[in-house]
């Protein structure tokens, strides 16, 4: 993949200042996007987590299967269904994914203390905003880490299902430490993705297709930023 620079510096005087310009709204309008996901996600899983009824209600029957894999299904069939959705459908189609993937994680004010939970958030945001930085910034091809990393993201999903069951805490541990270093990785690689999407297409790009590469960004952000917390929850998470 061609990075940045180089696309960059294929054109000249007004022609990069503008690539420039445009690149700096596209990348604030992705975490802008992400950050109201993510509110939507804190504010579901904090009305319902610390509602002993509803906690009891979704995870006390056999709902809980729907609500913990619904997020993983509706994740694939974003990706499916992008190039068909307009941008206001995709849109909401995210911020209907970020209310639910709220009520899926929202055990976790049950489990842990609000206290540990809202350092543990901070603790992320702090590393994932270094890690996107990083990604934004870097000279560094990060294209090749991609494959690799998706690698390890399914044989973490398969991990994750399997232990489900089994109830390992040693495999339970070893996912966590697996899970924050791909996360890791992710955060800086899907940064940089999303910079070099945006050149890529900067010639040609209209309205429409901007506004869907936005939400996918802020989606791929998201996830990098929710899971990376979840993994690090269970480390750093005090327990009720």
């Amino acid at each position: 993949m061609a990075d940045y620079t180089t696309i960059r510096t294929a054109g000249a005087g007004v022609r990069a200042a503008q690539i420039d310009e445009g690149l700096r709204a596209h990348m604030n309008k992705v975490y802008g996007l992400m950050s109201v996901g993510m509110a939507l996600t804190g504010g579901v899983a904090w009305a319902v987590g610390t509602n002993d009824a509803m906690l009891a209600a979704i995870f006390g029957t056999p709902l809980k299967w729907v609500v913990m894999f619904a997020p993983l299904i509706m994740v694939f069939a974003f990706s499916a269904m992008i190039n068909k959705l307009s941008a206001a459908a995709a849109q909401l189609f995210f911020y209907t994914f970020a209310a639910l993937m709220g009520l899926s994680i929202s055990f976790i004010f049950a489990v842990y203390t609000g206290v540990s939970i809202a350092q543990t958030f901070f603790a992320t945001a702090i590393a994932f905003a270094s890690l996107s930085l990083y990604g934004y910034t870097t000279k560094r091809d990060l294209s090749g880490m991609g494959t690799f990393l998706m690698m390890g993201l399914i044989g973490l999903i398969v991990a994750s299902i399997v232990n489900i069951f089994l109830g390992s805490s040693a495999l339970q541990f070893a996912i966590s430490v697996i899970g924050i270093l791909i996360f890791a990785g992710l955060t800086a690689y899907d940064t940089q993705s999303i910079k070099n999407e945006y050149v890529q297409h900067a010639a040609s790009m209209d309205e429409e297709w901007l506004g869907k590469s936005a939400i996918m960004g802020a989606l791929r952000l998201y996830l990098d930023f929710i899971n990376m917390f979840m993994f690090l929850l269970s480390f750093m998470g005090n327990r009720e």
